[in-house]
């Protein structure tokens, strides 16, 4: 099928995924020149007709990624009218739609439910694994990095990711690294390499931001860029303002840290933290600021600006 649906929570197995249908094209070249990379929330009209009704150029197909259709199409109407597009859309382009959505709205989910009806589209689920699952998936993961890592070395960085696999995945290639490859990671290694000791800065950071003072933000964040590389900070820059954007949530909700522990997979002083932060923003200031996370990534993801720059100007804009 050419028309693909990729939703769910975990937005680091939905990175990897879009990144495997490159794999239609069989060099770099053609592989620029055939895809693009659309976010809903601002293409329009014409731009998507262009990207989905162009022929391929030296290649079998045309590859187009739309981000957060949901975001554009909220109306019964508006969906209407784009499904219809895409339905008709030529067999030399391979339409890929992704988008975060969260288990307990998967299977009313407008997309899933065209899906399932009109059996045009291919839908694939990617949920976090569960906090108790993690160890598991951080085994698999680090063999799929060509590396081992101890069974009780995968619970300790258990405590410090929760169910972050994106974070997980960058904390087992730096540990890899630490031991070239030549054992087992052990206990000691996490303690040694792992976010543990960058934690105490993004939350600090995260505090700087919310009281406004950019000087201090901007010290937290040069102190994070010298100590690891920008797509790691980004990372944990990423997964913080998740974790806010969800504790709001169930503070809208008139959950406290408890709940925000359950509900977030994380462990119970990494809650604390988070609950409290959570409270000194509201929750469209979360949602406005998660969104602009998701533009920066994308951004960089298709080297329109340095990773590192973006999170300077973020930081300046958060503040000013």
């Amino acid at each position: 099928m050419n028309i693909i649906f990729l939703y769910g929570n975990d937005e680091f197995a939905i990175t990897r995924r879009i990144a495997e249908f490159s794999s239609i094209f069989t060099d770099a070249s053609s592989a620029d020149m055939n895809t693009a990379r659309l976010e809903a929330r601002t293409v329009s009209e014409d731009e998507l007709n262009n990207a989905v009704n162009s022929m391929p150029f030296l290649a079998k197909q045309r590859l187009v990624l739309l981000a957060n259709p949901s975001a554009r199409y909220n109306k019964a109407e508006a969906r209407k009218k784009f499904l219809g597009f895409i339905e008709k859309m030529p067999d030399s382009t391979r339409l890929v739609m992704y988008e975060s959505v969260e288990p307990r709205e998967a299977e009313k989910h407008w997309l899933n439910k065209w899906a399932e009806k009109t059996k045009l589209a291919q839908t694939q689920a990617f949920m976090l694994p569960r906090v108790k699952d993690m160890s598991g998936w951080i085994l698999n993961e680090t063999k799929n990095q060509n590396g081992q890592i101890e069974k009780a070395a995968a619970e300790k960085l258990v405590e410090m990711v929760g169910a972050d696999t994106r974070q997980a995945a960058q904390e087992i290639s730096k540990l890899l690294a630490y031991v070239n490859w030549a054992r087992p990671i052990k206990v000691v290694d996490v303690e040694a390499v792992s976010i543990v000791t960058a934690e105490p800065d993004i939350f600090a950071m995260v505090d700087a931001l919310a009281s406004g003072n950019g000087k201090s933000a901007q010290k937290l964040l040069h102190r994070l860029l010298e100590s690891d590389d920008p797509f790691s900070v980004w990372g944990m820059v990423v997964r913080q303002f998740r974790l806010l954007l969800l504790a709001r949530e169930v503070i809208e909700n008139r959950g406290g840290p408890r709940e925000v522990e359950r509900a977030l997979g994380v462990h119970s002083f990494v809650a604390e933290k988070v609950f409290s932060q959570a409270k000194r923003f509201s929750l469209p200031a979360l949602e406005k600021i998660y969104h602009k996370l998701l533009e920066i990534d994308e951004a960089a993801k298709t080297s329109q600006v340095p990773l590192d720059l973006a999170m300077e100007t973020l930081v300046v804009e958060l503040t000013a």
